[in-house]
């Protein structure tokens, strides 16, 4: 499992390294301190995962992970910050990106990672408890596109929206792995969304 750092602190960056290296199958083949090392690297490299800070000079780690998803839709981003901003909170899952998880809480880091490894979107405790709360604050629910699902799309989409895997939800469910990865990606064209993380934040605005 390769993993990337990017974090303006440099000792935070090594600390990181050595935290992620000392667990079994983790590597880190590539670190940065910039979002446009971030950038620049992820075409480098294509890690598993990349785990990075939010607040950097220059291009923000926010910046960075939008356009690297726009490029590689596929990314998986976990983000690691001291700051639990509201907005920070939004725009990263506006953007898709899979966690967002506090420095604070150091030994969730791993695991978090391996979570999002296998497809799993991770938000901290503190953070997912403010989620619905933040959204719906934020934005006026699109009622007129719940409609166009049906209930088992309803099902599945709920059950994405709490972080469960493709096979956690086949098994809940009794479907196949297969029917809920078709299922999945004819809820995302439906409601004009690119990835797991932006249909659980259509979820918590239109569907709770």
């Amino acid at each position: 499992m390769k993993i990337m750092i990017i974090d303006d602190d440099r000792l935070v960056g090594i600390s990181l390294k050595t935290i992620i290296e000392a667990q079994e199958n983790m590597t880190v083949p590539a670190a940065g301190c910039s979002g446009s090392e971030a950038v620049s690297l992820y075409d480098e490299i294509s890690p598993d995962v990349l785990l990075m800070d939010i607040r950097m000079e220059g291009i923000s780690g926010l910046e960075a992970g939008e356009m690297i998803l726009k490029k590689h839709p596929e990314a998986r981003i976990l983000y690691l910050t001291t700051f639990a901003d509201d907005e920070y909170i939004i725009k990263a899952l506006s953007i898709g990106a899979k966690g967002y998880i506090l420095k604070q809480d150091f030994e969730s880091i791993a695991p978090s990672i391996r979570a999002v490894c296998a497809g799993q979107s991770v938000f901290g405790d503190n953070i997912v408890s403010r989620i619905p709360k933040l959204l719906s604050s934020r934005n006026e629910k699109e009622a007129d596109l719940v409609p166009k699902l049906s209930e088992r799309e309803s099902d599945i989409t709920s059950l994405v929206a709490e972080g469960l895997s493709n096979r956690d939800i086949a098994a809940k469910l009794f479907l196949s792995e297969g029917t809920v990865r078709n299922n999945i990606s004819v809820i995302l064209e439906k409601l004009q969304l690119s990835s797991r993380t932006q249909l659980a934040v259509f979820y918590y605005k239109n569907m709770r």
